[in-house]
């Protein structure tokens, strides 16, 4: 998988969390509460008996229940007393996994992939911890590079951002099966897992890794997230290719490498959708070109759609 970098002019990114971003979550809102829930899609839910909102079933009322309880029409039907019992959901636990490898730092555009995976990590919290439920996160390129425990709260959204927005792509190349794998009996929070990466990796060693983890109880979900020179290998004069991660400089015509390149790009990622999708998880690709907040509205909309038997077109 070609890992290059084109030499460029374009303005240095600051490194930093646009507001703009979050400012814009107001929209999401009106998704988030149903949406976050329909995230989970059955995942969300103890087998401990409770007083919420999933019926379970009837069983007989005893002294000391509470009145409110009983199903009064059962009782007009078969003046039996009988109570509902309910399914008692959990708190939904999100972990955030942010490559921030050499590979990340790639940019054609005015923010590179790490800036633009750190953005959709932190909406990504913001919307779980103002539903008052769980999150942590875990920056990494070949081992784990920082991590902030899983828990919910407004400190706790400051911690995540604080940790973004002090992580830079850089140093170790891109690991994401063995991160994945030394992941898995260390994540206890068993709930959602997105893994935000260019995934460039060995597809065997990724899918390993995605493996122990789905077999751990998590709900994993890929976003890989590329630079749209990278879709699209749209260069017509000669360049020199800067090789992340180790690889070197190399003067080429991208002419004569585009049509090569654009076919190993496409068959790395259809493996991975496919990997995905005979283990029933999802695998998203982004561009950084896309506005990250139509993105995830519609992503969480969809998600919340199927949950509830409708179509994810």
């Amino acid at each position: 998988m070609p890992r290059s970098s084109e030499t460029s002019s374009r303005p240095k990114h600051e490194g930093v969390l646009r507001p703009e971003i979050l400012d814009r979550l107001a929209g999401l809102e009106l998704v988030a509460r149903r949406a976050v829930e329909g995230f989970m899609a059955g995942q969300h839910a103890s087998p401990q008996r409770g007083s919420s909102v999933e019926f379970a079933q009837y069983r007989a009322y005893a002294p000391g229940d509470d009145t409110r309880r009983i199903d009064w029409r059962v009782f007009a039907r078969s003046e039996r007393l009988v109570v509902k019992e309910y399914v008692e959901e959990t708190n939904l636990s999100l972990n955030l996994l942010v490559d921030a490898s050499e590979s990340m730092g790639f940019r054609s555009l005015g923010w590179s992939k790490f800036d633009y995976a750190r953005w959709a990590a932190a909406s990504l919290a913001h919307l779980v911890l103002t539903n008052r439920d769980t999150a942590g996160l875990v920056l990494f390129d070949d081992e784990v590079r920082g991590k902030v425990p899983p828990a919910n709260g407004t400190p706790q959204e400051v911690a995540i951002l604080r940790e973004l927005e002090k992580g830079a792509p850089g140093g170790g190349t891109t690991a994401v099966g063995s991160v994945l794998e030394a992941l898995a009996p260390r994540l206890r929070h068993r709930g959602i897992t997105v893994v935000f990466s260019d995934f460039i990796d060995d597809v065997d060693a990724i899918m390993r890794g995605v493996r122990r983890l789905v077999h751990g109880g998590h709900e994993l979900i890929l976003v890989q997230v590329l630079d749209p020179l990278e879709t699209t290998f749209d260069l017509s004069q000669l360049a020199r290719l800067e090789g992340l991660e180790g690889a070197g400089r190399l003067k080429v015509d991208p002419r004569a490498l585009r049509e090569a390149y654009l076919e190993e790009q496409r068959s790395h990622t259809e493996a991975l959708k496919t990997g995905m999708g005979a283990l029933a998880r999802d695998f998203l690709e982004l561009t950084t070109a896309e506005p990250l907040d139509v993105v995830l509205s519609t992503y969480l909309a969809r998600r919340l759609a199927r949950a509830r038997g409708g179509s994810s077109a």
